[in-house]
């Protein structure tokens, strides 16, 4: 079940990340990252009170916070870099680094994989390298080292995120994820007040908005669910393969091209599944 549920969870992370991308072709980006993380705390917190989990122990919250703190820094980290930086350089590298270190995390803490999985792992770190790759010929210097550093950052806080999340005890059920979306929508409300920055989304962005929000929040319960289920390292290599659900829609709703690169790295992602599953 772990894999099915890690395999979802890369299907929700990838549409909930379109589904943000076109909000912010409305709105401000901080309006539509404070609107989708409540939603997703109103998410988190309705289904923890619908399956009437007891509340976590404190070391299970705190997990959770942990969590969060990590996932935002990692969001704003990756924000940073696309507005900023080289595209592709910063996005590959904070996918494969959000899939390579709970792995290794997951090895040290005595986890086995067998030969096919890391086989189906390494080709799902090169399918995530094919399908967020692009070319940066033009780009200076400085801005692919600022890339770099920011794509691996926004990965060590993706990483960081997965780890915190498997940490979490079976009978804590989804409070550490209410705990973790407490602690972004906090830090998310600190940066729009401090920066002075109106919250303020235009009708048109609301649905993607709550789209995102939603299925963001799904994708976290299901990586949760795969890494009680399973291993922690396999969960987060299958999880870590989000970009090509991204891929898909926007081939399908924007039209987008799908180069011969990404079509590769596709048919890598259901190669390495299937290796991972065997």
């Amino acid at each position: 079940m772990s894999i099915l549920y890690a395999a979802l969870s890369a299907l929700m992370y990838g549409a909930a990340d379109f589904c943000g991308g076109m909000a912010v072709r409305k709105a401000p980006l901080p309006s539509v990252l404070a609107a989708s993380q409540a939603i997703g705390l109103v998410v988190a917190l309705g289904a923890s009170l619908a399956f009437g989990f007891p509340l976590a122990a404190p070391s299970d919250l705190l997990w959770g916070a942990l969590a969060g703190v990590s996932g935002a820094a990692g969001i704003a980290a990756l924000y940073s870099a696309l507005a900023s930086t080289v595209v592709a350089v910063a996005s590959p590298l904070a996918a494969v680094t959000g899939a390579v270190i709970p792995v290794l995390l997951g090895v040290a803490a005595g986890e086995r994989p067998g030969a096919a999985a890391w086989v189906g792992i390494v080709l799902g770190a090169c399918a995530i390298v094919l399908l967020t790759g692009g070319p940066s010929r033009s780009a200076r210097g400085e801005a692919v080292r600022r890339a770099a550093f920011l794509g691996a950052l926004a990965g060590l806080g993706f990483g960081m995120f997965f780890f915190a999340v498997s940490r979490t005890s079976h009978a804590s059920g989804l409070w550490p994820l209410v705990a973790a979306r407490v602690a972004t929508v906090f830090l998310v409300t600190l940066f729009v007040v401090v920066t002075r920055r109106p919250v303020r989304l235009s009708a048109a962005s609301v649905p993607m908005v709550v789209l995102s929000g939603t299925l963001d929040m799904s994708a976290n319960i299901a990586f949760l669910l795969a890494s009680r289920s399973g291993m922690l390292s396999i969960s987060a290599a299958v999880a870590a393969l989000y970009p090509g659900p991204t891929v898909v829609l926007a081939w399908i709703v924007l039209r987008e091209k799908v180069t011969p690169l990404r079509v590769a790295g596709l048919a890598l992602a259901l190669a390495g599944v299937a290796l991972i599953s065997a």
